[in-house]
Formats: structure tokens, sequence, C-alpha cells
């Protein structure tokens, strides 16, 4: 049996309502807090809700309480950012009896010599029938479809044809430190790096805060849409179109803003209501 569970309610998934969430990612099973279940969930979850957001870009604030993420996630369909998948999973997490704990990543991208805010939601996972400890990700927009176990020793892991490396090194005041790889268009790259330093719910809503107002937040000045499926990624970035695959290859495409709405429900499973798709379509966001 593995260690106790986060504590109670820290996600407030009492308050969830677990049928209908089941029912958006299409989950039909009875769940139980085992590793089957967790990986049928991550893949569920990162398969049917997809990265947006629309709220920043349209000057909206983005709410991360429950009853707000159920609202617009489940009832609604529509998607979010991390903050928003990652407490909405974590809830689901929490109420079904998985030991659930925050962190938070620091997105790098390839980048190097450049230091960037921790602001990508993550949780440590453990289960009731297994001793491993899993890092879930469902809130990065392109996976992974399953957990990765916190194992420096696993290597290249394949989560569908999709390629991830994670890789235990050291911070400083010698931190552990934690660096999840990627395999897409660009290569191996690195992703982002985090610490084991739990986070709460208060410490998602001040890095909430930040990208979604701050105004150089890539969040705020573009749309930046993902729908990743085991066997192709879409990305909407600004007005370019791009789909990668498993292998590393990619093509893109520019879009006219008249075509986001119409793109984002046939391609994304988003689908506005008239007067968004009316602020999309006009291009709000772009300079005039």
């Amino acid at each position: 049996m593995t260690e106790n569970p986060a504590p109670v309610s820290n996600w407030d998934g009492a308050a969830l309502d677990l049928p209908a969430y089941l029912a958006r990612i299409g989950f039909t099973a009875e769940p139980a807090p085992t590793l089957a279940t967790l990986r049928a969930l991550q893949y569920a979850h990162t398969t049917t809700i997809p990265f947006e957001n629309i709220e920043p870009v349209l000057k909206r604030p983005v709410l991360l309480g429950l009853p707000s993420l159920q609202d617009k996630l489940v009832r609604s369909r529509r998607g979010g950012y991390c903050y928003e998948n990652v407490g909405l999973f974590a809830a689901a997490l929490e109420r079904i009896g998985f030991g659930v704990t925050g962190l938070h990543g620091r997105v790098s991208m390839g980048a190097r010599g450049e230091i960037r805010p921790a602001t990508h939601a993550l949780l440590r996972v453990t289960t009731a029938d297994d001793d491993r400890v899993w890092l879930c990700d469902v809130g990065f927009g392109s996976g992974p479809l399953a957990p990765l176990e916190l194992n420096p020793d696993t290597g290249e892991v394949r989560a569908g044809d999709w390629r991830f490396r994670l890789e235990r090194a050291r911070g400083e005041l010698d931190s552990e430190l934690w660096v999840l790889h990627h395999f897409a268009r660009d290569g191996w790259i690195d992703r982002y790096s985090f610490t084991m330093n739990p986070q709460y719910r208060i410490d998602y809503a001040v890095g909430n805060h930040f990208v979604s107002t701050f105004a150089r937040s890539p969040f705020v000045t573009r749309p930046y849409v993902q729908r990743f499926r085991p066997d192709r990624h879409d990305i909407v970035d600004n007005t370019t179109w791009i789909t990668e695959y498993p292998d590393g290859t990619a093509h893109s495409r520019d879009l006219p803003p008249a075509d986001l709405p119409k793109i984002l429900a046939a391609e994304f499973d988003i689908e506005l209501d008239d007067a968004d798709a009316a602020k999309l379509a006009a291009g709000v966001w772009l300079p005039h």
C-alpha cells in the first residue's frame, strides 16, 4: 500500500459532480484509486478536454473555484489552460481516493539562459494498489497521455506514440530538481523543470492571476488553443494552425481571424456563443 493521501478536501473533491465529469471525458468504468484507473482517467481527460485561453484574450477573469470549473469545462464543454484542467482533475482524483499533491513547473521549452516564472500546474499522485509515485500533467495541452513514474532510472517513456523522458538533477541549494523532456517538431527539448515543493489552490490562484492578467503574458496577447490526440497534436497560435505528429514532423497554415470560430468548433471541439465567436472573428487581440 502507498503513503497516506494529501490532506482531505485540499481540492474540494467532495463538491465535485463526479458522474458529470466522468461523462464529460467518456469514462464509463467504476472508478477506483488504482493505477489502471489513473492511467485511463489521464488518457480520457487529456484527449477530451482541450487547452484554450479564450477568457484572457477576451479580457475576462479565469475563475478557479470548483463550481466555475464545472460550469465551464464540464457543463459548457469548453476547455481551459493548466490551472483549470489540473484543478478539475485534482478534485476528481481526490474524490475517487487518490493521494494528490499539487506542484508547480517552470516552463523552459528549450530556452537557455532565461528564467521564467513557475506557472505551470502539475500533480504528484499516488494510488492504493501500487507503491510508485506518478507525475500527472493534464494541463499542458500536449500530453502526456499517461502518468509518468517519478523515477530517474525509467529512461524514455512512450505514452502512446509520443516520447517523454524524466530526469532528476540538483537545483540551487542542492534541492531536488526534476526536468521533463519531450520529443516533438523541434526534436528533444526540455519542457519544464519542477521541485517537490507542495503547492495548494491558493498558490495556483496567484500563478493564475499572473498569467491571465500580466500585460506580457502570452495568454493575454493572442489565442493559444491545443487539442492532443494519440496520433496528432493541433495548435492554434494567434492566426497560425500547426499540426505535429509523434515522429517530429509538422505542417502549418495561416488562418484569417474570421475562420477561427469554425475551426475551433470543428477541430478543437470548442463551441463558442455568438458574441464570443464574433469577437474572435474580428481579431479583437490584434493591433489596430
